[in-house]
């Protein structure tokens, strides 16, 4: 048998990740760094998503796709998170092969949905600015579920296309994963047969997925400004813009991270950017949004308020109530403490 069949018949049962540095002496700073971002990100999200069930002023179509977008982040910020993190503290960096083909399955799930929650909420903030009177009428509930249901699917069938494509080729025992993570382009510097039609299809789904989804975005919001240039009271458009202001701020920085990534000749790569980015959009973006839609919107900062003065009144009458208990044991055992003196 030739060495080349029998390379052909290596069966990988894992992958080795590079990591984001080989210098040793970053790695303990790197870790700490990446922590606080991870905490931080995963907190701000599970609290976004907590509020915006939990609070009755929340329950609008604005805080329900802003609950979905917590929840985006919180999912593709922890397929990747925290087995970096593990990574950079043991000398051992390796990803079994299943694992890896559910990491980029989970990442690409999330992030393709993200785009379109993006998207649905330009949608929503256009429909509350130039039709108010027809909102309640537009985005009903059924409405809003399958603007955030269909990306869902969407996002589930292109993550199975494409994991399922660049996980049945040929790998030849090349496991050397030159990322932080299993992202599909790394991953298709190593089949030894050919990977044109892998590339042709990440590439045609990464340009339809982000230029479909930042299209209805830009058509929202060219919408919603002629609509705020016709208004005629200044306080009006104040207010319209500062609707809009957190979630073009959260669009501007995830698409322009997005596009340097996936939207490129092959040959203009440097994975060492690509790194460098991929840590932005994969660990940073998801800990900046919560914080952007929190210290920019008025009710969200409300709404924090009334939970955590509910939560402290809670916490006073628990903390009374408790020492109210103490003190009736305390009478009780001391009535039982004369009756046995005095029999």
């Amino acid at each position: 048998m030739a060495c080349g069949d029998q390379q052909n018949l290596t069966v990988l049962t894992e992958f080795i990740l590079v990591g984001i540095t080989d210098h040793p002496e970053l790695q303990a700073i790197f870790f700490g760094v990446f922590l606080i971002i991870y905490a931080v990100s995963v907190a701000g999200n599970l609290g976004m998503i907590i509020l915006t069930k939990m609070d009755s002023r929340l329950q609008t179509p604005m805080y329900f796709f802003l609950r979905h977008l917590a929840f985006t982040d919180l999912g593709y910020s922890t397929a990747v998170g925290p087995k970096m993190l593990a990574n950079i503290v043991t000398k051992q960096k390796t990803i079994p092969y299943n694992w890896c083909a559910a990491q980029l399955s989970f990442f690409i799930l999330f992030i393709i949905s993200e785009l379109f929650i993006l998207s649905a909420m330009a949608y929503d903030r256009y429909v509350a600015i130039c039709n108010p009177l027809l909102y309640t009428v537009i985005m009903s509930p059924r409405v809003c579920w399958a603007l955030v249901a269909v990306p869902y699917l969407h996002s589930a069938f292109l993550s199975l296309i494409t994991t399922i494509k660049i996980f049945i080729s040929s790998f030849c025992g090349h496991n050397i994963i030159n990322h932080f993570y299993c992202d599909s382009l790394p991953l298709l510097t190593l089949p030894c047969s050919s990977t044109r039609d892998i590339e042709l299809i990440i590439l045609i789904f990464s340009v339809f997925n982000l230029v479909s989804s930042l299209l209805v975005v830009l058509v929202s919001y060219i919408l919603i400004l002629l609509a705020i240039l016709k208004m005629q009271s200044a306080e009006g458009r104040h207010k319209a813009f500062s609707t809009c202001g957190s979630h073009l701020t959260v669009v501007v920085i995830l698409y322009a991270t997005l596009f340097f990534m996936y939207v490129q000749p092959k040959s203009s790569h440097s994975f060492d950017s690509d790194k460098m980015a991929s840590v932005f959009y994969t660990l940073i973006i998801p800990m900046l949004n919560p914080l952007i839609y929190s210290l920019r919107n008025k009710e969200v900062k409300g709404a924090l308020h009334r939970i955590w003065k509910n939560l402290s009144k809670s916490i006073v009458f628990l903390i009374l109530k408790f020492i109210s208990n103490l003190c009736v044991n305390a009478k009780h055992l001391g009535r039982i403490s004369k009756d046995l003196r005095n029999p």
